[in-house]
């Protein structure tokens, strides 16, 4: 066989190899955290506001993050190159001005109808009949510390279901003297604590001020979270804190 042949085989053999490689798997978007840049749903544009981000993050499970006001969580679907979401649970704040409604309504109704993603350089998109969503990369944000960090209420979990916090902003101040601070959203919290790992023991407990019925079962919550032992796991800017049975609190840093 000539040299030339052996040349051709060889470039031949090349030009498969580089053919199988841009066939390999879909880039996995299910490992990062993603910020909406821009988006369509029949040609209309979905709102972005300034202050009101839409965000979308993955679990083993589900998918979610904030839609402009609300958070929103549900199951999805991956395979190769396709990607699709179930209707999300989504929690019931209302806010202002009215085109953060408007955006988050029109992001959502986008959202179902995803069939597949792609994967470029740190930008997500996702397409589908009449949809076009396009997100930025989100750096993950280092881990807060524990104590000397404000932690503000953001919702409450019981069980599956999931609220947003309520009334006048609720803390939660550890200090590393083991003294705590804090509010329920409508009555003020001291105490004292003990850290043992990713757990903390609460060795004083009280409240002061009063509540209005609308607020009851906040404080209340809070209140049964707080004032005994209970689990801590930092993600980020996120606390989330895990008291008996099915009974939660999720906090984000004070920027």
């Amino acid at each position: 066989m000539t040299r030339w042949a052996l040349a051709l085989i060889g470039l031949g053999l090349a030009l498969v190899a580089c053919s199988d490689a841009g066939r390999g798997e879909a880039p996995d978007p299910t490992t990062r955290q993603w910020e909406l840049e821009s988006g369509a749903l029949d040609e209309a544009l979905v709102p972005i506001v300034a202050g009101h981000p839409i965000t979308l993050s993955f679990t083993d499970t589900e998918a979610g993050g904030t839609a402009a006001c609300n958070g929103y969580s549900g199951p999805y679907t991956i395979s190769g190159a396709e990607l699709t979401f179930a209707p999300p649970a989504v929690t019931e704040m209302a806010c202002s001005p009215e085109q953060v409604m408007e955006s988050e309504a029109t992001y959502l109704e986008a959202l179902v109808r995803v069939s597949n993603f792609a994967v470029e350089t740190g930008v997500l998109t996702l397409t589908g009949e009449g949809v076009e969503l396009v997100f930025a990369e989100v750096p993950p944000a280092p881990d807060a510390d524990l104590t000397g960090t404000v932690w503000v209420l953001d919702s409450l979990v019981l069980g599956d279901a999931v609220s947003t916090e309520m009334g006048e902003r609720a803390t939660l101040e550890l200090f590393t003297d083991g003294s705590l601070l804090g509010s329920t959203g409508c009555r003020t919290i001291s105490g004292s604590y003990e850290l043992d790992g990713t757990s903390v023991l609460v060795t004083g407990f009280s409240a002061h001020g009063e509540c209005s019925e609308a607020l009851a079962g906040q404080d209340a919550l809070v209140m049964s979270v707080l004032s005994d032992e209970f689990g801590v796991v930092i993600e980020g800017d996120t606390l989330t804190v895990q008291g008996d049975g099915d009974e939660g609190l999720v906090y984000k840093a004070e920027t």
